[in-house]
């Protein structure tokens, strides 16, 4: 399979099924979760649906797919959903149903992640945030991820202006690497 459950203390992660469409649908919808993501929260059943056939879908028939339906080991129901993009960049993301933040939930299931990626030798993975999205920055960081600079883009489909912040993490020992397209493709960054 080229998305392998995963098990922690608390989660498991695994694939996002048809079945999970409700729980995607409260997870996608959530207006204070979604806020600081580049689409607009899901308004039906039929939005989460859309979602789970154009992105999911897609990245499972990938050779390798590291996107995750997030679920207590007690219930097996997606609270949220992780992701690390097989792209250059290897994007590291997440989102979590409001009601289960501040549990250490995320750190949880990125450490899990990472420890996949790193049996795969993944060399690296990238993960953003807006600026403003502070609880998204600590989640980078107690996953061990640094910072390496912020950059502004014109967020889609939103059409606003957003500062980045630029977290990498290295897999293979490589600490000198620093992705750098964001940085390049930015008439506005720093560090």
């Amino acid at each position: 399979m080229n998305t392998p459950i995963l098990r922690t203390d608390r989660l498991i992660l695994r694939r996002f099924m048809e079945k999970d469409m409700e729980a995607l649908f409260l997870i996608l919808s959530d207006k204070e979760a979604n806020e600081f993501l580049p689409w607009y929260p899901a308004e039906d059943l039929a939005d989460a649906k859309r979602f789970y056939e154009e992105r999911y879908v897609q990245e499972y028939a990938q050779n390798k797919a590291y996107v995750y339906a997030i679920c207590l080991r007690s219930d097996d129901y997606p609270i949220g959903y992780m992701h690390v993009s097989m792209e250059e960049a290897h994007d590291f993301g997440y989102g979590l149903r409001k009601e289960f933040w501040n549990r250490g939930i995320a750190t949880e299931a990125g450490r899990a992640v990472i420890a996949q990626l790193r049996n795969d030798r993944l060399p690296y993975m990238t993960a953003t945030h807006d600026v403003n999205n502070q609880r998204s920055g600590a989640v980078m960081r107690n996953v061990g991820m640094k910072y390496m600079y912020s950059y502004e883009e014109q967020w889609q489909p939103k059409n606003i202006p957003v500062v980045f912040r630029m977290y990498q993490l290295n897999l293979d020992g490589n600490d000198s690497r620093v992705y750098r397209k964001y940085w390049d493709d930015s008439a506005v960054h720093f560090i």
